[in-house]
């Protein structure tokens, strides 16, 4: 998994900042089973999103690996914890909530198999794992001209996502989670250019090993759009709720 420890300083003006926080925060309140006092946000980051789960009636504890991010996490957090989402320091049935979000596409199919174990097994009766499914496809189900270049190259080469939505459920019924909720937020800032796209997508995983002879007309094709420099509209988010 990715250390953004590197990125911590300037992690939160790349992603939306205060905008990007508030969309996400919203819905995963909306999302929290009633009466939720004790949340565990795994990957917290910078604790952008999680301080704004704060409450006087809520122990909130952001847990991450990174100890860039929990550097700053720790200025807007009371509690913090270093730790390895697939192997969680916390007791048996001691959440009422346990919160991934942005998580399980990065850590790969077996990682996020053992997330949603740990998050069950922490889990009190009643309490909600609240998750990011289907991350990586937000940016290309906007419709956007861009997504309409891009996606022939997706169809034949986007490998399955350890994140995505019916994984996530089959996993999670496995251990004793159920369905219980739905919400969606907006990436603010997390809209690109034809031009970002074009340099970019070299760089994204799944397009490391694809020949150049296939990449290369995708690019053109980038390149050939209108409005090179005009970011498209931002990606929308989806986050499931599985219920103990």
């Amino acid at each position: 998994m990715r250390d953004y420890t590197q990125e911590a300083g300037r992690y939160d003006e790349t992603r939306g900042g205060d905008a990007r926080a508030d969309a996400a925060a919203a819905a995963i309140e909306s999302l929290l089973p009633d009466g939720a006092r004790v949340i565990a946000d795994l990957g917290c980051g910078t604790g952008i999103v999680t301080a704004r789960l704060a409450a006087p009636d809520r122990t909130v504890l952001g847990l991450d690996r990174a100890a860039g991010m929990l550097a700053v996490a720790a200025t807007r957090l009371d509690r913090t914890v270093r730790a390895d989402v697939t192997r969680l320091p916390l007791r048996d049935a001691s959440c009422d909530a346990v919160i991934a979000i942005w998580v399980l596409h990065l850590v790969g199919p077996e990682a996020a198999a053992q997330v949603i174990a740990e998050a069950a097994r922490v889990l009190r009766p009643g309490g909600r794992l609240i998750v990011t499914v289907d991350k990586d496809d937000a940016n290309y189900a906007n419709g956007s001209d861009i997504a309409a270049v891009i996606e022939p190259l997706r169809a034949r080469h986007y490998p399955p996502q350890s994140d995505a939505a019916d994984r996530v459920a089959r996993i999670a019924s496995g251990h004793g989670l159920r369905l219980a909720g739905q919400a969606r937020f907006v990436g603010h800032g997390q809209g690109r250019s034809p031009r970002i796209w074009h340099d970019h997508l070299p760089n994204h995983a799944w397009v490391t090993a694809i020949d150049p002879a296939e990449l290369d007309p995708i690019r053109a094709g980038l390149a050939a759009l209108p409005d090179q420099d005009t970011a498209r509209a931002d990606p929308v988010y989806d986050l499931v709720a599985l219920a103990r």
